[in-house]
């Protein structure tokens, strides 16, 4: 790599990633602070847990049918536009969840914030396709995921804080959603002023720097047409046996995920009188662990490479502990998601290497938003049996055990799951179908 591509390279990642990793986070609390109000719905609106429990989870329908045709929006009208628009219409539907009147009201805004938040993930993806080398994007994929961690650790505090404001007739819980989506509303301002769609654009790269950066990725883009002369089939990739193994395994992954995300809170109002404040603090402490355990998986994974393996270690992990879960009282269940954090996280995390490597980079970024919107439909199932389950129980218990049971499977599944496609490349192409060129 040439010293002019480096300095490229060193200015983009230094002007785009801060400002993504801001917009992760914020996406992210916007997406789980309902899991924090749950109880005061219930109490201001008379919102159970069976309604709760859907609403917060038919956030993921809208966000599953909308992924993949906003992502080919974005590539319609540049990122620039497009992702300011997400940020704008997501704010403005979290703010209208202040506004919430019962079920149905509840149930909408959730589902249309699904929809507005669409195409996020995979437009950042391919946001780095069209303006780093392919050397650099795993690097800066790493440093962007952070942001979901950080707000895992960031969301309880912040969240319980602002639910201690209140005035002009309205609640905590009211001012709470007004707050966050507001944020939401004005950074995608910022968003808008400061990305650019094209290389050509950027006023912050001189005129070598841009054409170091462009010749690179047409370049690499020019190899991949040469290797792969037939461009792979949509329908073909549909029906490819190893992406429904990817759905399946990053479905069972956001299922464990997103149910500790949206019932974690209320766990830990059982555990004694605590304020919205403590309680946020508390849900804090498997985030952090998980960051952890995040890192240190990564790095075991990378000394000793076998990715299924570790995959698999991690959902076992994550079994084990939301199977403890069901044991003992309130403190003992907390301390056991505490433990299921460090499996499921970075489980997560060690998932995407694998579809990565199957996938012809150039689906790689629609097939990755397919698996992330269809895979995040368990952030759908999880909250919604859960409360249906609590309200006709009065316990979560078979919801945890089926949680530990899935992870299981998932575990035993992922040794099914290539890293590489089928075929050699080198010679005749491969069968693979994700990878028929």
């Amino acid at each position: 790599m040439s010293e002019t591509l480096k300095s490229a390279v060193a200015k983009v990642k230094m002007h785009v990633l801060p400002l993504f990793v801001i917009m992760f986070i914020v996406n992210y609390i916007d997406r789980v602070n309902v899991g924090f109000v749950r109880t005061h719905m219930e109490t201001d609106l008379g919102i159970g847990a069976a309604a709760y429990g859907l609403g917060a989870g038919l956030f993921f329908v809208g966000y599953a049918i909308f992924e993949v045709p906003s992502n080919l929006l974005l590539q319609r009208f540049g990122a620039r536009a497009w992702l300011a628009r997400i940020m704008l219409t997501w704010g403005v539907v979290a703010m209208a969840m202040a506004f919430v009147k019962g079920e149905t009201s509840f149930y909408v805004l959730r589902f249309l914030l699904g929809a507005a938040e669409a195409g996020f993930f995979p437009g950042i993806i391919y946001y780095f396709t069209q303006w780093l080398p392919s050397s650099e994007r795993g690097k800066a994929m790493a440093i962007f995921l952070s942001g979901s961690a950080i707000a895992s650790v960031i969301s309880g505090p912040v969240t319980g804080a602002l639910l201690s404001v209140s005035g002009l007739g309205l609640h905590g819980w009211q001012w709470m959603f007004i707050i966050e989506g507001g944020f939401s509303v004005v950074l995608c301002f910022f968003v808008y002023a400061l990305l650019d769609s094209h290389i050509s654009e950027a006023k912050y790269l001189s005129e070598p720097e841009k054409t170091a950066l462009i010749d690179c990725i047409e370049e690499e883009q020019r190899l991949k047409d040469a290797e792969y002369t037939v461009r792979p089939s949509l329908m073909r990739l549909l029906a490819d046996r190893q992406i429904a193994l990817f759905c399946f395994i990053y479905f069972s992954v956001a299922l464990t995920i997103y149910g500790a995300t949206f019932w974690l809170p209320s766990m830990i109002k059982k555990m004694g009188n605590m304020g919205d404040f403590e309680v946020g603090l508390f849900n804090s402490i498997p985030w952090i662990i998980s960051i952890i355990a995040m890192y240190g998986f990564a790095a075991l994974a990378a000394k000793f490479k076998f990715q299924q393996a570790w995959v698999s270690t991690c959902l076992v992990i994550a079994a084990i502990g939301m199977f403890a879960s069901t044991y003992g009282g309130p403190v003992f269940a907390f301390v056991a998601i505490c433990f299921a954090a460090i499996g499921f996280k970075a489980a997560s995390a060690l998932f995407w290497p694998i579809p990565q490597g199957y996938l012809d980079a150039r689906v790689a970024a629609a097939v990755i938003a397919l698996i992330n919107s269809l895979g995040n439909l368990g952030g759908f199932v999880a909250p919604t049996v859960f409360g249906f389950l609590e309200e006709k129980t009065g316990s979560i218990q078979g919801g945890l055990y089926g949680l530990a049971a899935t992870s299981l499977l998932a575990a035993i599944v992922i040794f099914f799951a290539r890293t590489k496609p089928k075929g050699d490349k080198a010679g005749s192409q491969p069968a693979g179908p994700a990878m028929v060129h």
